[in-house]
């Protein structure tokens, strides 16, 4: 049940970032991200001074960045099936009205491309493939496993993490 509580908490931030992704042993894969949100006390820098309508666009305006306020969650899967990590930039197009999922910047696949291109191109699967992807404002990664995730909130710890540990 906490697995889904803090599974529920990462999707209920604003945004993320990617910050790391490792597989620490054959199969398995680690990605630490990190909750984002515009930082009222930032500021956007513009050096475009021969561009005076960008300028005036950027005015007060405020970067979406992370800090030290801002949560960092782990998630390790024991093993996987295959995981796509894809540029922001390039992969927030295409027809995706006949995908379903629950979740916002953590999302949970019933149904997607990934998972029909899954079952196209790989076989020899002794049971159901789940979809994960995460919404980062740096990249999108889909990860293909046959179990959820471990989902640990690892900053800031909380004192009942602490006593817990």
């Amino acid at each position: 049940m906490s697995n889904k509580l803090e599974l529920d908490s990462l999707d209920s931030a604003k945004y993320l970032y990617l910050r790391e992704l490792s597989e620490p042993r054959d199969n398995s894969l680690r990605l630490v991200v990190q909750e984002a949100g515009v930082n009222p006390i930032g500021s956007v820098r513009s050096s475009h001074s021969e561009l005076p309508e960008l300028e005036e666009i950027l005015k007060g305006s405020a970067p979406i960045e992370s800090t030290d306020a801002c949560r960092t969650f782990e998630l390790t899967w024991k093993s996987y099936v295959a995981y796509l990590v894809t540029e922001e930039c390039v992969g927030s197009g295409g027809q995706d009205a006949d995908e379903i999922h629950t979740g916002k910047l953590c999302r949970v696949y019933t149904k997607s491309h990934f998972l029909e291109h899954l079952s196209w191109d790989t076989g020899g699967h002794t049971e159901a493939i789940l979809h994960y992807k995460l919404i980062c404002l740096n990249q999108l990664i889909d990860v293909a496993a046959y179990a959820p995730p471990d989902v640990k909130q690892i900053w800031p710890v909380s004192s009942t993490q602490a006593r817990i540990q």
